[in-house]
């Protein structure tokens, strides 16, 4: 299973699709560029506006449309290179090499999720000066990565099944869904509204981007711990489903 890793990541490490992924959290620092080029002088933007801004984007727009986006160019890339010919040629079992692109793409969105972090820090220097709220910063970071993780499988499982198309389709339906879902009770039936959903008691913020008062039931800190569990428990469920059907698909 470790050299079909290593097989998988070594595949995008020279892509564009790698490159894309990485990139896409600078685009922040370009955001607050302009900001603080027209802001009052010796006025520095608070922190918490910052973190309210780049956390409702980024689980509102960049994980449901920058899942799909992924999916579609891995599926793409691996039509060019062969279109799964290396599984017939190394007598690979199919399910590992779905399971492997799944690790990967779960790796990669680490990565850009560590960008991310890196991206807020320096806009904040940028535009909010010191007092960083590393705690805020990490926790919010790393839950989004976490939550989105169930994504994974289920955007490539659209990818390989009915192509680019249909997995930004997916992605787009997502994106709907999830901030409408995630205010709601029923929150917990959408993947795509949990990141949504844990920001607002972790940075405190509605999903339709206004800060939220510390009274409101939507800070109930108890979403955490079960949104985290549930995406896991939903990863691992929908790896293992989608995998069967990808070793029926190539069996063929």
């Amino acid at each position: 299973m470790i050299n079909v890793i290593k097989s998988e990541y070594l595949k995008y490490k020279r892509t564009f699709t790698k490159k894309l992924i990485l990139m896409a959290p600078l685009l922040f620092i370009l955001i607050a560029l302009p900001q603080k080029l027209f802001m009052l002088a010796n006025y520095l933007r608070p922190w918490q506006l910052l973190l309210n801004q780049i956390y409702n984007w980024w689980p509102l727009i960049f994980i449901p449309l920058g899942m799909a986006l992924f999916a579609a160019l891995l599926e793409l890339q691996e039509r060019k290179a062969g279109n799964y010919r290396n599984i017939r040629v190394h007598n690979v079992s199919p399910s590992f090499i779905w399971i492997g692109k799944v690790i990967v793409m779960a790796i990669y969105s680490l990565l850009s999720t560590l960008v991310l972090i890196v991206a807020i820090i320096i806009s904040g220097l940028i535009t909010a000066g010191a007092d960083i709220p590393w705690g805020k910063i990490f926790a919010g970071g790393f839950t989004i990565w976490l939550t989105a993780l169930a994504l994974i499988p289920l955007q490539l499982w659209m990818a390989a099944w009915k192509g680019t198309f249909a997995s930004m389709a997916l992605g787009f339906l997502g994106m709907i869904t999830g901030v409408i879902a995630a205010p709601e009770s029923y929150w917990i039936y959408i993947p795509w509204s949990w990141s949504i959903r844990l920001m607002c008691p972790i940075i405190g913020v509605h999903p339709n981007g206004i800060p939220l008062k510390a009274s409101d039931s939507l800070m109930d800190t108890s979403v955490i711990p079960a949104g985290i569990a549930l995406s896991l428990a939903t990863l691992i469920i929908f790896t293992v489903i989608t995998a069967l059907w990808f070793n029926r698909r190539e069996a063929r």
